[in-house]
């Protein structure tokens, strides 16, 4: 059973998914790759309160690594992908080459960066963290605006 609420962040609304009670999605308003709506099951605010309560932790610079149960539904590679992600520090940043070598395979940047895009609970699992060989700013489901301003944060250049 899915259900979902919306919380409001720095960033707009984000919409939390979950799938019997395990958090599942994270999406921004306007997101690339953002699944329909009639996907996220009955509007509930019950099964939220830790996630809710660890990203409001986060935006107010309490937080620097999340705890919260995540249920990351994909491919194996993606969630290996994804598993990667999440042992990028906060502040810091990882190319996709070297998460390609983090994961055994140097030749798979490109996959690594599909696998990224693809990511369903952005923010929570830092995809924001990932740039290009050339240490620029590349694609961000949720924009590339989003993506500066989510390192800058992170790195104490702002606040929200």
């Amino acid at each position: 059973m899915r259900q979902h609420t919306v919380v409001d962040s720095p960033y707009g609304p984000l919409t939390l998914v979950a799938e019997d009670g395990v958090l599942c999605g994270l999406y921004m308003s306007d997101q690339r790759h953002r699944p329909a709506e009639e996907t996220f099951g009955e509007p509930d605010d019950t099964p939220f309160g830790e996630a809710a309560d660890q990203l409001m932790a986060y935006f107010g610079g309490a937080l620097k690594e999340f705890t919260v149960d995540l249920r990351l539904n994909g491919t194996p590679f993606q969630r290996s992908v994804w598993d990667q992600l999440r042992r990028i520090p906060y502040g810091e940043t990882r190319t996709y080459g070297e998460l390609a070598e983090a994961l055994g395979n140097p030749h798979a940047s490109r996959a690594v960066g599909l696998a990224n895009g693809k990511n369903p609970i952005g923010i929570i699992v830092p995809c924001h963290r990932v740039i290009g060989a050339s240490g620029g700013l590349t694609g961000y489901g949720g924009g590339l605006e989003r993506k500066q301003r989510l390192l800058d944060f992170e790195r104490g250049e702002a606040l929200f």
